[in-house]
């Protein structure tokens, strides 16, 4: 069986990571580099850096950090935020990412999930998708969640799927920043749906709720402000993972 990850993410804008409730009210949670030496101390299994402000400045991920951060980290690393073409995701290869998540540029043109993948495969190639309840199902939304598309969000996943994506980034807007756990029938509905591995974010407030979402499906769960701010230590979750029969990776 495959051993499930704790992933921390950094939500960046203006050079800072912030965190807020339902991609509003942010606050500011530290410095990028000084958070991404203390969390590959701490044993996460990967990280995650979105450049949340990116796309509507309609400008580039800021590669510099990305380099910086890079720098600090022996695990996987994953980019995403103004993201518009091959070249903009090959910079980011090259400052160091193992991954590059597309969003919002690849909902106005899908052809760019393929051609990131074609860079060095599909295990580089993430879609991030941000979705929010709709009637009978949900609803992708763009631009840092603020903009609703009219996509269904099964149709979108297994198109993204489809067209190259190896992993997919599900985030709940409704759930985000709240603590009150894992949008979980989501969750169900979209690893049921592809053949991918998905990463369960938005509502992570205790630890159960990240067994909750390996045992709804999710391969990996990520999380920012309950890490950020001291709620929860990564060892602790993977031990209460553990405790529920979850294979957990550890540091050696």
């Amino acid at each position: 069986m495959l051993t499930r990850r704790i992933i921390p993410c950094l939500d960046i804008k203006d050079a800072r990571v912030v965190k807020g409730v339902r991609f509003q009210e942010l606050r500011d949670a530290g410095d990028p580099v000084e958070q991404a030496r203390a969390y590959g101390d701490a044993g996460a299994d990967e990280l995650c850096f979105l450049d949340i402000s990116a796309s509507l400045e309609g400008r580039g991920t800021l590669a510099h950090l990305v380099e910086r951060v890079a720098g600090e980290l022996a695990i996987p690393f994953a980019v995403g935020g103004g993201v518009r073409g091959a070249a903009d995701a090959e910079k980011l290869l090259r400052a160091g990412a193992d991954k590059v998540s597309v969003n919002t540029a690849a909902l106005a043109d899908p052809r760019l999930i393929t051609e990131v993948a074609r860079l060095t495969g599909s295990q580089s190639a993430m879609i991030a998708i941000d979705a929010k309840a709709a009637p009978g199902g949900w609803t992708v939304h763009s631009h840092g969640g603020s903009r609703p598309t009219g996509r269904d969000l099964l149709q979108w996943a297994r198109e993204a799927v489809d067209r190259g994506a190896g992993e997919i980034l599900l985030t709940s807007i409704d759930h985000d920043g709240t603590g009150g756990g894992f949008a979980l029938e989501m969750l169900r509905a979209v690893t049921s749906a592809v053949p991918v591995p998905v990463i369960a974010s938005g509502g992570a407030g205790k630890p159960e709720h990240f067994a909750e979402a390996f045992e709804a499906g999710a391969a990996a769960a990520l999380a920012a402000s309950v890490f950020h701010f001291g709620t929860l230590r990564i060892a602790d979750v993977k031990a209460a993972c553990a405790a529920r029969g979850l294979p957990m990776r550890w540091p050696t």
